[in-house]
């Protein structure tokens, strides 16, 4: 039997786990960080069009899934469950092999409805800056009606005992300020106050708590308020943007309503998700994920909007450590909360018919391009100060030229916050091949899945010299701008 691909805990700050793999676009060393951001501009402008009219601007519907890495698809090699939808959305559309997230769920988040590193802009874990310039704030600006369903946890995280709490506890954004017209999201409050999010779920919709979820799954009610939502605008000339942020397959792992035991919750004492349930039922959370992926496509196409509407499906990160998956590459341990590929390396996948071929992409991605991709596809030009630290991958959607990234950057570090004490600061800078930590270690992921053998320098080849020095340039730069 091929062996898992294990992952070793954080030991500390800067210190690399054990585990997975991973790209961008610099020439040599001589670039700075004021061009490469220079060019992050340039690669918004190149979509923009002057004169664009509402009917010339795609609808949008950007989908996030919660704590799922390549492994759990089966167009990405996964053999454990059921992806026919998600299979069939890569089939009619562009698959990215390289697309790269934070390892939890905050972190990515903040990235990619900002389009900035964290390093930038990061407050406390569970919360997203109140002043901060979010991708529904730009789609307005580009004329769009916004909606969001599912998952925020952006407003307060820390529970009311937890040290340091009283400073950070509802200091995040809410969502009626982050630039969505309408809302229906399960966490829009403080943690203790949050409720579930799968049976009989808490929601928030538009102002108000839902009062009709008894007997109800939550992911059912997102996919239902998105269909009407898009029912609604699809009368209308003005373009919409949906933001699905799912809250499948996260834990707890609790049945789902075609399970054979949906309805087990409400007789157990203590509740089945209070301890984080059983992993048995992640196999039916992932599917149930992959049907509702699919009803919102089968929505969008009933609608008459296949061909106007561009749908994007993303990851927040890689999948819960406690879970283990089969791939026709091997068995995989799922690595959230973990730098390396098996907490990062996330499925993205992007359809629209007619001007999206069918295809696969190796270029590099991460969570910051998501906004910059967005604006191009809108037509939407950035104002002058509105530098991002992400770069459009619009023109290889529709198989066009652009720029391609030969590195990404990432700072993580989620504390402060309940139960992230546990995590120290990392950064690291890397190509689809060679990965550099701030502590100096190099590896060649494609050779070293694991992380376990550092390449040192008295060991460099000519490649692993090149890449040494490149992503050292990266690090210092990218990590002293404000």
């Amino acid at each position: 039997m091929t062996e898992a691909i294990r992952i070793a805990p954080l030991q500390g700050s800067e210190q690399p786990p054990q585990v997975n793999q991973a790209g961008p676009w610099l020439p040599d060393r001589r670039w700075t960080y004021p061009v490469f951001c220079a060019a992050c501009m340039w690669a918004v402008l190149g979509g923009a069009a002057p004169g664009i009219s509402a009917a010339e601007r795609p609808n949008i519907v950007l989908i996030l899934a919660d704590d799922l890495g390549v492994e759990g698809l089966n167009c990405y090699g996964g053999t454990s469950y059921r992806t026919p939808r998600l299979d069939r959305l890569a089939a009619e559309g562009l698959r990215f092999t390289h697309a790269y997230a934070q390892p939890l769920c905050t972190n990515t988040r903040i990235q990619l409805m900002t389009g900035l590193y964290n390093h930038r802009n990061w407050l406390y874990f569970g919360c997203l800056d109140p002043d901060a310039r979010t991708l529904g704030h730009c789609m307005q600006d580009a004329g769009y009606h916004t909606c969001i369903a599912g998952k925020w946890q952006l407003h307060s995280y820390d529970p009311p005992d937890y040290p340091g709490a009283a400073s950070r506890r509802g200091k995040g954004m809410h969502p009626q300020d982050a630039g969505f017209d309408e809302y229906s999201l399960w966490h829009t409050g403080h943690t203790e106050d949050k409720g579930p999010r799968y049976a009989d779920p808490v929601i928030c919709e538009n102002g108000a708590f839902r009062k009709d979820t008894q007997g109800r799954y939550g992911e059912d009610l997102w996919v239902e308020f998105i269909t009407d939502y898009m029912r609604r605008r699809a009368k209308t000339k003005q373009p919409f943007f949906v933001y699905y942020p799912m809250t499948l397959p996260h834990w707890p792992f609790v049945p789902t309503p075609r399970s054979t035991d949906w309805g087990i919750e409400a007789k157990m004492h203590p509740p089945l998700g209070t301890s984080g349930g059983d992993t048995k039922y992640f196999p039916d959370m992932v599917a149930y994920m992959d049907d509702a992926v699919g009803r919102v496509v089968d929505a969008v196409d009933e609608l008459g909007l296949r061909e106007n509407t561009l749908i994007i499906y993303f990851s927040d990160n890689g999948t819960d450590r406690k879970v283990r998956s089969q791939t026709i590459f091997g068995n995989v341990l799922g690595g959230k909360g973990l730098t390396t590929d098996a907490g990062t390396h996330v499925p993205l996948i992007a359809r629209w018919p007619g001007k999206i071929g069918p295809g696969i992409c190796d270029d590099l991605v991460d969570s910051t391009d998501i906004l910059p991709t967005l604006l191009a596809a809108a037509h939407q030009p950035l104002d002058e100060s509105g530098a991002l630290d992400g770069i459009s991958f619009y023109p290889q959607l529709l198989g066009q030229p652009g720029p391609k990234r030969e590195w990404t950057y990432c700072h993580y570090d989620p504390r402060p916050g309940w139960d992230k004490d546990k995590f120290g600061l990392v950064r690291f800078a890397r190509t689809k091949r060679f990965k550099l930590y701030g502590n100096g270690r190099l590896y060649d992921i494609p050779n070293d899945r694991l992380e376990a053998r550092p390449i040192l320098p008295e060991d460099d080849t000519t490649a692993s010299r090149e890449a040494r020095a490149l992503l050292g340039d990266v690090m210092s730069s990218v990590t002293r701008q404000p």
